[in-house]
């Protein structure tokens, strides 16, 4: 039974994921038709992490992650999303209001991702680095997801992919519906604001929290701008190829999810998210050198950094989930989401900014990010 449910809340999150990036997916195609620029597109990406962190600060400080059902609050928010994602097309070039359904999105995303985390736990939490690298790693995939769909060019019209999006969620809703909590759930609690704060007067969740930090500079930026990237090197990178490329990226972090969850019971979390920090931050001194190397080796170093960018995301979420109670879980992961997401907006407005004049060397602004994250994990070498 555990593998089951667990195979269905990985799944779910997969379908789920798929409405954070589903406007970039179909970027090009609103130049066109509405006249967004990159920069615009930049806003509407930093809409759905301004939604996120509200959700997840209305979560953590209320107390409202660790007062209701997990599974309930998952498939309600997958719903929302679903519905806010699906009303961006009537837009119709109104970014005012495109930018509020994208911020409602990511405000239901609020309730898919750290509650399928926290869902995870609720069945499987002796088995947490490896549980939440298939949960990172679907959610990572599913990210990508609208980008696959319009690479392979399937469904002609733009507006169909971000139905298909929705539809995806919906699916997500009701798989972890059904589902219902894990034996390991935690007993439910009155409502108490800023509970989740005290997370962080323990040492090893604080470690874990601003090692994350470090990490989520670098990370949802480096998603935003990866078609970018793969453009800028023309030869081969045009049309369809720009977003199946890209889709292989997610596909890539999907897998260093995967492969380090199964290597945090050997080595432990905390290796882990020190070798995918480290591994990170050499591609993003390397990679613009690559300019004046041939197209398929770029390509190459792009999916490897794809690999390590979200490798340690889950590592993290293990290292603060086991450090809190399980009453807590909840709260304190959505609270360490809502900081995360909120430096994303930074680095994203910032990226597509310094794109205009830097182009690829816009990499070596995402360095800091996990140069800091590998100065705050420094003391869990010895500790895993």
């Amino acid at each position: 039974m555990l593998r089951y449910a667990i195979a269905i809340i990985v799944i779910a999150e997969l379908f789920g994921g798929s409405l954070w990036f589903s406007v970039n997916a179909v970027a090009d195609t609103l130049h066109s038709a509405w006249g967004i620029t990159a920069v615009e597109i930049g806003h509407l990406t930093s809409a759905v992490q301004l939604g996120f962190i509200a959700g997840t600060l209305l979560l953590a400080l209320s107390g409202l992650a660790d007062r209701y059902s997990a599974s309930r609050i998952f498939a309600a928010c997958a719903i929302v999303g679903a519905c806010a994602n699906a009303a961006f097309v009537g837009m119709h070039g109104n970014l005012t209001g495109a930018l509020l359904f994208r911020f409602i999105t990511g405000a239901a995303l609020a309730g898919v991702y750290p509650i399928g985390m926290k869902l995870v736990m609720s069945w499987a939490p002796a088995k947490a680095g490896q549980a939440l690298g298939w949960l990172v790693g679907m959610l990572a995939l599913g990210t990508g997801l609208p980008h696959f769909i319009r690479g392979m060019g399937v469904i002609p019209m733009w507006q169909d992919i971000i139905f298909a999006a929705s539809a995806l969620a919906v699916v997500a809703a009701a798989m972890v519906w059904w589902l219902g909590d894990g034996p390991h759930h935690g007993s439910k609690r009155r409502l108490q604001w800023s509970y989740a704060l005290q997370a962080f007067r323990i040492p090893k969740f604080r470690a874990a929290a601003f090692g994350y930090f470090g990490h989520m500079w670098e990370l949802y930026a480096f998603w935003a701008l990866a078609p970018l990237l793969i453009a800028q090197w023309g030869e081969g990178a045009n049309g369809h190829w720009v977003y199946l490329a890209a889709f292989g990226v997610f596909v890539a972090g999907s897998l260093g999810c995967i492969v380090g969850g199964m290597l945090s019971r050997r080595w432990g979390s905390g290796k882990i998210a020190i070798i995918a920090l480290t591994g990170s931050a050499s591609l993003c001194f390397i990679y613009p050198w690559a300019q004046a190397m041939s197209y398929p080796f770029a390509l190459a170093l792009l999916l490897i950094w794809g690999f390590f960018v979200v490798a340690d995301s889950p590592q993290f979420s293990a290292l603060a989930a086991q450090a809190c109670a399980t009453d807590r879980v909840g709260g304190a992961l959505a609270l360490m989401n809502s900081i995360g997401f909120a430096i994303t907006i930074v680095s994203i407005e910032l990226g597509t900014v310094v794109w205009q004049v830097a182009s690829v060397h816009v990499a070596w602004l995402l360095l800091p990010g996990p140069v800091l994250g590998l100065i705050a994990m420094r003391r869990m070498w010895r500790e895993n």
